[in-house]
């Protein structure tokens, strides 16, 4: 298993984050689904937990045959996808990731996540209680402006060094910016890999990291550059935009999503002790019932249309 640390800056506080999060979360996930493909929500419901108190819990599946290297499709089905689960006490969230499939042949792999936001340069230490780890863990601060992302994701109204907002009158970032910008707040992102296969752990634990470390850093770098467009929305405002862009995605993948019980289940023996109420996301041998041999899809060629609050109400009003 290989564990990292991530701390990721932004120039915003803990509240104005937790609802551009919610909104840069649904408007990437549409943008980046495609009939077949993409992110799938199949719960996304309040939840309690007795220690952290009210939160969300979400499931969703990221369907990504296509996006896989070369050598990862080489030892993957064509039907291919990682179940998520998160669990949302902001500002601190679990988030757990595990697939198994049939095959005899595909390896077990999970993902185990935790965070933990405060306002802050990403100066604190041992935020975790890492003691809870075996061993040392690298710490890598990440850097949304001056840190490269590949260069397929780079969109130069996205890129913090040139981007100012109108609302807020932040930005652009330059050299230092994190010592000298207010607000400031940070993203502290405990990440756990492990894959169980004599061979190829080393290779596929340090390439899911580098995954992870673009997603974030591109995750974070939108937030900020389309603060305009949430900044001003209210906690039930963005929870709306969330279920009406959550409709409309699962459209587009083309998708129908079975009723799904999240059962409570014992916590695996690992590293990390989740909430009673947020339980692991169990790794079974057998490959769900209603998946079947895909059908040809065309591609296509074009990135699906963005949709905004004020589009989903109009389409809704027509509607």
């Amino acid at each position: 298993m290989l564990v990292k640390e991530y701390r990721i800056c932004m120039p915003l506080t803990t509240e104005e984050y937790r609802v551009g999060q919610l909104y840069t979360i649904s408007k990437h996930s549409h943008q980046e689904s495609e009939k077949g493909e993409g992110v799938e929500v199949v719960k996304n419901e309040p939840h309690e937990d007795p220690v952290h108190g009210p939160g969300q819990f979400t499931e969703k599946r990221v369907h990504l045959s296509s996006k896989l290297p070369s050598w990862a499709r080489a030892v993957t089905p064509r039907i291919f996808y990682i179940t998520e689960k998160a669990w949302n006490y902001y500002p601190y969230t679990i988030t757990a990731d595990g697939h198994s499939l049939q095959c005899s042949f595909l390896p077990k792999f999970s993902i185990y996540i935790e965070t933990k936001y405060e306002d802050n340069c990403g100066d604190s230490e041992n935020i975790f209680h890492s003691d809870k780890i075996l061993g040392d863990h690298e710490v890598s601060f990440l850097d949304i402006a001056f840190d490269e992302i590949p260069e397929r994701y780079y969109r130069s109204l996205e890129d913090p060094r040139f981007f100012s907002s109108a609302k807020t009158g932040r930005g652009p970032l330059r050299e230092g910016w994190r010592q000298h910008t207010k607000p400031i707040m940070c993203s502290y992102k405990l990440v756990s890999v492990k894959f169980e296969v004599w061979g190829l752990q080393t290779r596929v634990e340090q390439f899911v990291h580098k995954v992870i470390r673009d997603i974030l850093l591109i995750g974070h770098r939108q937030a900020f550059a389309w603060v305009d467009e949430w900044c001003g929305m209210t906690m039930e405002e963005v929870r709306r935009y969330e279920r009406e862009t959550q409709e409309a995605t699962n459209e587009l993948i083309g998708l129908v999503a079975p009723t799904i019980a999240v059962s409570e289940v014992g916590q695996p023996t690992a590293t990390h002790s989740a909430p009673a109420s947020a339980p692991s996301t169990p790794l079974s041998d057998e490959a769900p019932d209603f998946l079947a041999p895909p059908k040809t899809r065309p591609r296509k060629k074009s990135a699906p249309e963005t949709l905004t609050l004020p589009a989903l109400q109009e389409r809704a009003s027509a509607e």
